[in-house]
Formats: C-alpha cells, sequence, structure tokens
C-alpha cells in the first residue's frame, strides 16, 4: 500500500525526534551532513522552478482569451494579495501571544554541523531567476512562433519530475535530519508546541477568509452566501484527499456550475487552480512568521509586503503536486526574509503538515472567484472567449 506525502512527513517528524533523544552525536552529524547536501541541491534547483513554472505560466495568461481573462487574473491575483495581508496583521496580533520568541535558537546556528559540505552554486541568483522568468513569460505572450514555449513547457515538465521524483520522496529524510539535530539540541518541545498553535490559527483563518469571499461574491451571482459555501464543501473535503488543485477540478467545476453559468464555471476553475492560492498564501505568511519568532527575530511590514506581492505572481502554476507551492516559494523566503537552510527546513515541515487544508482554501475560494466574475460578465454582457 502506498503511504501518502502526509503521513510520510509525520513519520520523518517522529523518527527525527526518537533519533535525537536516543543516538550518538556522531550519527547526527552524518544526517546533519545529508540535510546540508540536500539543501545545497534544493538551492541549485530553485531557480530552475521559478523559470519553470513562472514563465510558461505568463504566456499562458497572455493568450487571447477574452476581457474575461484579465478580469479573472486580476481579482484573483487581488484576493491572493488581501489574503496574505490579513495573514500578516492577524499574525502580528496573535502570534507574539501564542509563540514565545526566541525560544529556539536562531535556526541557522545549528549546534551541530556536517561532517563536510558539498557546495552545489546555483545558476543564478532568485531575483535573476524571476526577472528572467517575467521577461520569457511577457516576451512569449507577444510573439506568436511557440518554439520557445514548448521548449520551457518541457522544461516545466522536467523540473517537475524532479520535484515528484527526487525531491518529494527525500523530504521525509530531509526533515527527520533537521528535526534529530533541533532534538539534539533540545529545542523540540517549544518547536512542537509552535507547530500545533500555528496550525490551528491557520485552519481558522482559512475559514474567517472563506467566509469572507463568499460574503462579497455571492450577492454579485445573485446568490446565497450560505448555500453557495455549502455547496462547494464537495470541492473542500476532496481538495484535502488530493492535496491538489489540479486534481479537485473536476469536483470544483462540477459544484461551481451550481451557482454560476456553465460558461463561467468552465473558464474560470481552471484557470483559478493554477493563479488563486489564498489559502497557500495564508499559510506560506502565518508559517514564516512563526518561524522568524521562534528565531527571536520581529517579522517586519516592509519585507513581507514585498514577500507577498511578489508570492501572488510566483505561485501562478505551482506545480500541482502536494508541496508545490512551498516549493515555489522557497526562493523568496530566502531573498525577502532571508531563510537559510534550517529555517527553509521548518518552513517546509509547517507547510506540508497542513497542505490539504490550505488546497482546499484554494479551491474552495475559486467558487467565490467564479461567482465575482459571473456577475461582472452578466452586467456588462461579457463573452468568456
Amino acid at each position: 500500500m502506498r503511504i501518502g506525502l502526509l503521513p510520510r512527513l509525520i513519520l520523518g517528524i517522529i523518527a527525527g525526534i526518537i533519533i535525537g533523544f536516543v543516538m550518538p552525536e556522531s550519527i547526527i552529524r552524518i544526517l546533519v551532513t545529508f540535510r546540508d547536501i540536500f539543501g545545497e541541491f534544493l538551492n541549485y534547483v530553485i531557480p530552475f522552478i521559478i523559470i519553470a513554472f513562472v514563465a510558461p505560466g505568463i504566456a499562458d495568461l497572455g493568450k487571447d482569451a477574452g476581457k474575461l481573462l484579465g478580469i479573472t487574473t486580476g481579482i484573483a491575483y487581488l484576493s491572493t494579495i488581501i489574503a496574505g495581508f490579513s495573514a500578516f496583521f492577524v499574525g502580528k496580533a496573535l502570534l507574539p501571544g501564542l509563540v514565545t520568541s526566541g525560544s529556539a535558537r536562531n535556526p541557522e546556528e545549528a549546534l551541530l554541523s556536517g561532517y563536510f559540505e558539498i557546495a552545489i552554486d546555483p545558476l543564478m541568483g532568485v531575483m535573476t531567476a524571476l526577472v528572467t522568468a517575467f521577461l520569457l513569460g511577457l516576451g512569449m505572450a507577444a510573439i506568436k512562433n511557440k518554439s520557445l514555449y514548448n521548449v520551457l513547457d518541457d522544461f516545466k515538465g522536467i523540473i517537475e519530475k524532479v520535484i515528484q521524483k527526487v525531491i518529494i520522496p527525500i523530504l521525509p529524510f530531509y526533515i527527520a535530519a533537521v528535526f534529530a539535530n533541533m532534538t539534539y539540541a533540545g529545542e523540540i518541545v517549544q518547536t512542537m508546541a509552535t507547530f500545533i498553535k500555528v496550525f490551528a490559527l491557520v485552519i481558522i483563518l482559512h475559514i474567517v477568509y472563506l467566509i469572507f469571499l463568499y460574503f462579497i461574491a455571492s450577492p454579485m451571482a445573485g446568490n446565497n452566501p450560505v448555500k453557495a459555501l455549502k455547496n462547494m464543501l464537495p470541492a473542500y473535503f476532496t481538495a484535502i484527499g488530493t492535496q491538489s488543485s489540479a486534481a479537485t477540478i473536476p469536483v470544483t467545476l462540477r459544484q461551481a456550475k451550481n451557482i454560476v453559468s456553465e460558461d463561467v464555471a468552465e473558464f474560470v476553475i481552471p484557470l483559478c487552480a493554477t493563479i488563486h492560492l489564498a489559502g497557500s498564501t495564508i499559510t506560506l505568511t502565518l508559517c514564516s512568521m512563526a518561524v522568524i519568532l521562534i528565531s527571536g527575530g520581529v517579522p517586519g511590514i516592509d519585507s513581507y509586503a514585498a514577500f507577498i506581492l511578489m508570492l501572488g505572481i510566483t505561485m501562478i502554476a505551482a506545480p500541482g503536486v502536494p508541496g508545490g507551492a512551498v516549493m515555489a516559494a522557497l526562493g523568496l523566503l530566502e531573498l525577502y526574509l532571508g531563510f537559510g537552510e534550517t529555517a527553509k527546513a521548518l518552513m517546509i515541515a509547517l507547510y506540508l503538515t497542513q497542505d490539504s487544508f490550505g488546497t482546499a482554501a484554494n479551491v474552495t475560494g475559486d467558487g467565490a472567484i467564479a461567482m465575482m466574475v459571473d456577475g461582472i460578465k452578466k452586467m456588462f454582457k461579457m463573452q468568456t472567449a
């Protein structure tokens, strides 16, 4: 029987804690060596992830699909950044009371180091990759020749395979190594307590944001917000199982047709599955703030404003695999929030333990976006294509 990613991740955390308690320093250092090597590989791949997903995603959005394409994209992006800023201000108000600041040592000051390091330098920096992706994406959208698009689409397929066949399978061992080191250092109790509190806050904020979206969107389509939200629950619970917006599209589409016109549902739902990640943005924002707080830092609006605004763009066409959003966000965590190896590992662990709920919030929010688009379409008598 195949074990899903979430159970494997939980097993990795448990195994890491046990190893940290019972194994000698020499074994922990072997694990830390593995962590460092895999971390170098992850840093090497991050620029490729950005180019592979962002460039084709922007090119796809540039294809002719009527005025509603721009409207849908704008609403989805606005929803994503509102979700991010809402999470920041909620986290700023509540997280200091839930998380003990400085309860863990600086995550970049691991008490144990590996036996050796293997440097794998990225071919370009994160910002260079972002600018390159925007340039390629906008350029491909402007020209009719699809040769470069096909090349980048194939490249995206390669990177998706790397994520699915290499990174995702190794992540539980990577997380186990991080938790073994933290346990050996005596930091695990506070960290696990933080995980539980942040997890609860994330789920609550997901629900509150969905209620907000539906109360805004439903009147635009002439629907009752409570009934509309209840109608989308099958998509919500399906996404919890699939952990993928793309894999949930058939159910999301079926339910959306009950509250909006069929042509709008068929246009908006597949598009929003790749560009509307409000739930994931809430999770990434709150989890990253928690990591900063337990490290003794203070989350600032300046760095988070840039982080959230870029996050809404960078996660366009994030791969339809579990953990795709956090993989696409790793570069931004490093660039804007200064995350290093251990901080990124904590983020991956925090994010993936609730990935299914973030995905569920994403796809359920797509129903609200569809109602907004449907209302605008009827008001201005627009066409979907």
